[in-house]
């Protein structure tokens, strides 16, 4: 067993006796609940250069949390209180840390920052029952996926774009550093001032998705991005603009 899964077991156990009044050897087994889910990615886009980190949380009707990083170092803490607690607590949490460019922000300064490892998420129901929970945070980031079509010259948009929108890409196989890596699914995100088009596929559907012509206005501007997701969960976005023809 790594050191730190035995570490984060250990932070797990030790908040969860601080947030009960009784001793954790008197607890009961079923006073303690698995997290439904906990993840912990990085977002890179290879458009803007910016990176970030994403957390999601999904368990029923919790009051308090913390996130603590392979180390044992508390980064995160969120607690409910009055009208929402009242309401019966938080069931999901999805976080989005702010995204610096690399200029600002050194991509081997944001790993020293966000070490690799087992991160522990321990918290309580509102009805005093602990939680606990892992998520395995990685360092391999994909590249970004290379939008083939809409063809666009330069740093412009692509015009004079037929409708339906076929959107092409280059399938992604290694790291931003070059070593291999399993893309799970990608993301196809269309948005315009009156659409909101966000597709996730599995990597194996294909390299390819048809924008249908009911969702496209003549003449009109959109924002496309297209994103790789790795099996650890990371993903990266490679960002275009198009606008469809008149």
């Amino acid at each position: 067993m790594h050191m730190n899964h035995l570490l984060g077991t250990a932070i797990a156990v030790i908040l969860a006796a601080s947030l009960v009044s009784v001793p954790v050897a008197s607890a009961k087994k079923k006073d303690v609940e698995e997290l439904d889910e906990t993840r912990l990615i990085i977002e890179f886009n290879e458009t803007d250069e910016d990176v970030g980190v994403q957390f999601f949380i999904d368990a029923d009707g919790w009051q308090s949390l913390g996130i603590f990083d392979p180390a044992g170092k508390e980064i995160f803490d969120a607690r409910t209180k009055g009208r929402l607690l009242d309401q019966g607590g938080v069931a999901e949490l999805f976080v989005e840390s702010d995204e610096p460019t690399l200029a600002d922000l050194p991509l081997d300064v944001f790993l020293d920052r966000f070490p690799e490892g087992t991160y522990t998420f321990a918290g309580r129901t509102v009805d005093g029952v602990n939680l606990t929970g892992e998520a395995e945070f990685s360092h391999d980031i994909p590249a970004g996926p290379e939008i083939t079509l809409p063809v666009v010259s330069g740093e412009e948009c692509a015009t004079d774009v037929a409708v339906p929108v076929v959107v092409t890409w280059n399938a992604v196989t290694e790291t931003i550093d070059g070593d291999p890596i399993e893309i799970e699914a990608y993301e196809v995100i269309v948005e315009g001032d009156e659409l909101d088009f966000d597709v996730v596929m599995p990597a194996g559907l294909g390299t390819m998705l048809t924008v249908p012509a009911e969702a496209l206005e003549p003449g009109t501007e959109y924002d496309l991005e297209v994103l790789a997701i790795a099996d650890n969960g990371n993903q990266t976005i490679t960002e275009t603009c198009f606008v469809t023809a008149d």
